[in-house]
């Protein structure tokens, strides 16, 4: 089989993009409780431009074949999973032995999700991460009664989920992007409320909408100053729930009264901690609730753009300057 593989992590991402290469491997054998998946396609999350810079919290050992999501046929099983054969399947992996990016993939039974007949399987690829994240931490904004959240990375796929789902429990949403251009685009999708942060006025107009919505939770996938202003800007008992660091820095500037006499609170949301939590029959109900929303069309991945193992450093590059705007899959084959 073909496989994108990794042969040294580097900080530089421009390198560390140009040291993938394609090479051939042996398709592997599964063992008990594991399947073999035959990959329609893998999409590039911002988790996998991080691991092949060294800076994600999984490091394999190399050389390795990046990934952590795909959607798949399954064409082999250990002898206890034969009657899953032929089954639709999207999965999320992290383990040391097996990577998306490739022809062919062993995977637990675990780490598989079997899908409806009528799933597709381009949105099948991006289903077991942005979805459940985007359910997962809009729950703590329900279980708080939230009236309002607010967000950055607003161009984002978990953001347009969480904007989906909030407008399904009746919850106002504050969106926060960099460029004008992505406050448009969101505008278009549905988004009410979008300050750019590059604005010059922005703290100003942060402020005011905030006084108006008085958000008590709020989404942070940014780090650094940003993530700052955001928990700054929350009402009394507010939580800033941070699920990303794009920007690669720690949070700053959190107002210290804040939290000792508003109460306010930084907590992480983890998803493989979050399935864990919530087990695995809760986890089934929110898988079928999603397919369905997924089938429908009410719940969509924007998918950009679809590249072959050949093209793989171009599209990424052409990924990493915009990730706004929308998913790129790696499609074996470019089928």
């Amino acid at each position: 089989m073909k496989a994108v593989l990794l042969k040294a992590y580097n900080k530089n991402i421009i390198r560390a993009m140009l040291g993938l290469s394609i090479e051939e491997r042996k398709v592997p054998k599964p063992d008990i409780d594991e399947v073999i998946i035959k990959v329609h396609a893998s999409p590039v999350n911002p988790s996998d431009i991080a691991f092949i810079q060294g800076s994600y919290n999984i490091v394999k050992s190399l050389p390795a074949i990046p990934g952590f999501e795909a959607s798949g046929i399954i064409v082999d099983s250990g002898d206890n999973k034969k009657h899953l054969i032929g089954k639709k399947a999207s999965c999320f992996i992290q383990g040391n032995g097996s990577g998306t990016w490739s022809e062919y993939m062993l995977a637990k039974i675990d780490d598989i999700i079997i899908l409806n007949d009528d799933m597709n399987m381009d949105q099948a690829a991006c289903f077991t991460v942005n979805p459940f994240t985007a359910w997962g931490i809009l729950s703590i904004a329900i279980a708080k009664k939230a009236r309002a959240i607010i967000q950055n990375a607003s161009g984002g796929q978990v953001a347009a989920f969480i904007r989906e789902l909030a407008h399904d429990n009746n919850i106002d949403v504050i969106d926060i992007v960099r460029k004008e251009k992505t406050s448009l685009l969101i505008k278009r999708q549905g988004a009410r409320n979008v300050l750019v942060e590059t604005d010059e006025d922005f703290i100003n107009n942060l402020r005011e909408v905030t006084n108006e919505f008085k958000p008590t939770v709020a989404y942070d996938a940014v780090g650094g100053k940003l993530a700052g202003q955001m928990f700054n800007s929350l009402a009394k008992d507010g939580e800033i729930v941070v699920y990303g660091g794009l920007s690669g820095k720690n949070i700053i500037d959190v107002n210290t009264m804040d939290i000792i006499f508003d109460n306010k609170t930084i907590s992480g949301f983890n998803l493989i901690d979050w399935k864990d939590k919530i087990g695995k029959d809760e986890f089934n109900r929110i898988s079928d609730i999603l397919q369905k929303k997924i089938i429908s069309g009410s719940l969509q991945t924007n998918i950009s753009a679809e590249i072959s193992y050949d093209n793989i450093v171009k599209g990424l590059r052409t990924y990493i300057s915009d990730m706004s705007n929308g998913k790129l899959l790696i499609v074996p084959n470019n089928e």
